[in-house]
């Protein structure tokens, strides 16, 4: 484990001692079912979490908790701020990818095998409504106001299906989109007018304009399959298959690329820094919003996904 003493200079640690809490990056450790706590404001374990059988990915809520998808057993976690496991009720059958709507009611679970988007209301931490999306949902972005989600249908999808959730009669698919690759990750970019999507199949990246679906420009890319997540006004794109991650301007120019331990492929943001978990060496590596590693330690022997929360 390198010196932890550069994460104090981000601002959760600032933000927790404010609240009276401790800033901590969950990560899960899939093979020990278990979720791994690291306080960021000292780069270590803090504490294991117990949890149902192949943690697989977990999506922050409002930093508060976090919502857990248990692919192999169709299971839903919620981990609460006393970092105690709560069940979502629901018909799962493999859940994949959480979405979190503005101010944390709802969130929208792709089940690969149901062929469905869950929308799961987190107050009473139940299934509320499902909707058909035509293939094995996998990857999925919601926009910043909460009307619009890009889901794609698998690993390698020939196609991304936008659903409406301010439709009407209901959140349903009012488009699709065939993008020039086998689609892996989606990304809404912070200003909710452009979405960004990776490959599954090659080392390539699209940028599309979200309101007449546009395809904009395409970009070169690393190995797939690549994942996404935005800070600071950049996209930061992660290759575990070549062992890099790449920060771009909004507008796609490349900024710079740095070095992340090889299978380390999911991203996420949270409180000024880049969480990125190796799913191969089982290390979380924090980056800054410029793409500069602040700190990289071993927490499990595998490692799928990572996301920021503050306890009580």
């Amino acid at each position: 484990m390198g010196a932890a003493a550069p994460l104090l200079l981000g601002a959760a640690p600032a933000l927790a001692r404010s609240s009276g809490g401790t800033a901590l990056a969950l990560v899960t450790a899939d093979l020990e079912s278990s979720i791994v706590a690291v306080r960021l404001s000292t780069g270590r374990v803090h504490q294991s979490i117990q949890t149902p059988a192949d943690p697989r990915s977990i999506e922050s809520i409002g930093g508060s908790a976090a919502l857990v998808a248990h692919t192999a057993s169709g299971r839903m976690t919620l981990v609460d701020s006393a970092l105690e496991v709560r069940p979502i009720r629901g018909p799962f059958e493999a859940p994949r990818y959480s979405a979190i709507s503005p101010g944390g009611r709802f969130a929208y679970v792709t089940d690969s095998e149901r062929r469905q988007v869950a929308i799961v209301d987190l107050r009473a931490r139940r299934v509320v409504r499902w909707v058909e999306v035509g293939g094995p949902a996998r990857h999925l972005s919601l926009d910043p106001l909460g009307r619009r989600l890009w889901v794609v249908l698998g690993s390698k999808s020939a196609e991304i299906a936008i659903v409406s959730l301010d439709h009407p009669s209901g959140p349903r698919v009012i488009d699709r989109v065939r993008p020039p690759f086998l689609a892996h990750d989606v990304g809404y970019d912070p200003r909710g007018a452009r979405v960004w999507v990776t490959s599954g199949d090659r080392g390539r990246l699209a940028i599309y304009e979200d309101h007449d679906v546009r395809l904009v420009r395409t970009l070169h890319g690393d190995a797939p399959p690549q994942h996404i997540t935005f800070l600071a006004g950049r996209a930061f794109i992660t290759s575990g298959e070549d062992a890099v991650l790449r920060v771009h301007a909004l507008d796609g120019r490349l900024l710079r690329s740095a070095p992340v331990p090889a299978g380390s492929f999911n991203v996420q943001q949270g409180w000024g820094v880049i969480l990125t978990p190796s799913l191969s060496q089982g290390t979380l590596c924090v980056l800054t919003a410029r793409g500069a590693r602040l700190e990289q330690l071993h927490v499990a022997r595998s490692s799928h996904d990572a996301c920021f929360v503050m306890t009580a």
